[in-house]
């Protein structure tokens, strides 16, 4: 028998990457802009990973995006991610130019998906966390 409450693992939270966790917990995703030369960035880090300045600010993303990369699982390598089979997990590059890892939803055929596909933001609730997750634009009613 399989077990349905499983724990997914847990991101680590620090005072670098807590206003990411706690804007979306707010409905907003948000990324790193620098100061210095405009640069956009995701997952959260001290300096900027273009001119490596420190001097940064939070800005709230659109939601819009497009998928630039992506892998379907057909196999779980974490027992909590069994019942999810498939899914798929996708670099995505925000409207402002931030790219993170997260999953496509909503989508019946995987093999549907194209680069460059416009995707937007739907934010859900994993264990009482938010988790940004994205969807094909075209599916937003």
């Amino acid at each position: 028998m399989e077990n349905t409450d499983l724990q997914i693992p847990m991101p680590e939270f620090n005072d670098l990457n807590q206003p990411y966790w706690d804007n979306l917990a707010k409905g907003s995703l948000s990324f790193q802009h620098c100061t210095c030369c405009g640069h956009n960035w995701l997952p959260p880090r001290s300096e900027c990973p273009q001119c490596l300045e420190d001097k940064w600010t939070w800005q709230v993303a659109t939601g819009n995006a497009k998928l630039i990369s992506w892998v379907v699982y057909h196999m779980a390598y974490h027992p909590a991610f069994a019942q999810r089979l498939p899914y798929a997990v996708a670099v995505v590059e925000l409207e402002e130019g931030a790219r993170l890892i997260s999953n496509v939803i909503g989508v019946d055929d995987f093999e549907s998906l194209q680069i460059d596909q416009a995707l937007h933001l739907v934010i859900e609730q994993e264990q009482g966390l938010a988790i940004p997750r994205f969807q094909p634009a075209e599916d937003i009613t």
